[in-house]
């Protein structure tokens, strides 16, 4: 089953920083991201369906306190053919924050779950579609917003079915 966890972000679609990024952006083919913005820690191609990976998740994330991350720089990257990412990341992650997504990512694997992809910790914004765009014209673009910087702290984490219902919620302690 694939499967993910994730951890809220509380931006919101109509942030300033935001509504100049679209603006920037307006003649071309993206699907934005209206809402639930979260940081992808693990995305899971598989979980064997014998496996209750819930338990373990809640060991890990008890000792875990919220992470206060800093939001400085919108970027890109490209996401298969003719599509790129438009996200909202971090100059400097915090270590205690990567150190519980290895945490949560070694215990996977552990358990038998397949994953392709490596972390990188970003907050989807948009899915360009338009085979115009690549990377370099989509970051001389963003390089126009006025990002303010933002320190949030992330107290939220989702473990649910991909597309589907949750299999756990847990609130961090601040």
């Amino acid at each position: 089953m694939k499967s993910y966890i994730e951890i809220k972000v509380p931006i919101t679609f109509d942030e300033y920083w935001f509504r100049q990024l679209r603006d920037l952006l307006d003649s071309v083919d993206i699907c934005w991201q209206r809402g639930y913005y979260h940081i992808t820690m693990a995305f899971l191609d598989y979980a064997p369906d014998n496996v209750n990976i819930v338990p373990g998740l809640n060991e890990i994330l008890s000792d875990a306190i919220a992470p206060v991350i800093t939001f400085d720089k919108l970027d890109a990257f490209a996401s298969g053919y003719h599509r790129q990412v438009i996200h909202l990341t971090t100059t400097d992650a915090p270590q205690d924050f990567l150190d519980l997504v290895d945490d949560i990512r070694q215990y996977f694997l552990a358990k038998g779950c397949k994953m392709q992809s490596d972390f990188k910790l970003h907050v989807t914004l948009g899915r360009v579609q338009d085979p115009r765009m690549n990377v370099h014209k989509l970051q001389d673009i963003i390089s126009q917003v006025d990002l303010t910087t933002m320190t949030l702290t992330l107290t939220g984490v989702e473990y649910r079915v991909f597309r589907g219902k949750t299999l756990g919620l847990w609130r961090l302690p601040e």
